[in-house]
């Protein structure tokens, strides 16, 4: 089994909205899920997180708390997985497409009752995600760091 090591941005606005990203290959149904890719030759998780961001929104961010370590196992294609969710701010650039995969087809910001109805690329992140978006409105243990 082949292992994938990768990292997600998790990027909640001041209206309680997360950032997410429509993708999927050509042939594939197009589904929602926050910026994520695949870890790069001597890059850490936070600076895959902070490049995948980029690449996929056009956003340039820093990373805050890493939210969690999702690590599993997909038989279907044969690998293992972990991926890395940081909390992540965004201090420059513009929303863009410029994903070098070209499989990102929409940038938008999704409200807590727009995410409980998604198409998610990974429906076992609905719980999470809605979690951190709770958290991050009451001011409860979300931190970016300064």
């Amino acid at each position: 089994m082949r292992n994938w090591f990768g990292a997600s941005g998790v990027c909640i606005n001041e209206e309680n909205k997360l950032l997410m990203v429509l993708q999927g290959k050509p042939e594939e149904v197009k589904k929602w899920s926050v910026p994520s890719g695949g870890l790069e030759e001597k890059e850490s998780f936070a600076e895959c997180c902070r490049r995948e961001v980029s690449e996929e929104t056009g956003f340039i961010v820093e990373t805050g708390d890493k939210l969690q370590v999702k690590k599993g196992e997909n038989k279907e294609i044969g690998i293992t997985f972990e991926v890395h969710y940081f909390l992540v701010g965004i201090f420059g650039g513009e929303r863009m497409m410029q994903d070098p995969d070209h499989l990102i087809y929409d940038i938008d910001w999704e409200s807590i009752d727009e995410l409980k109805e998604l198409d998610l690329s990974f429906p076992e992140d609905r719980d999470f995600l809605i979690d951190c978006i709770e958290r991050f409105r009451a001011g409860e243990g979300l931190h970016l760091r300064s």
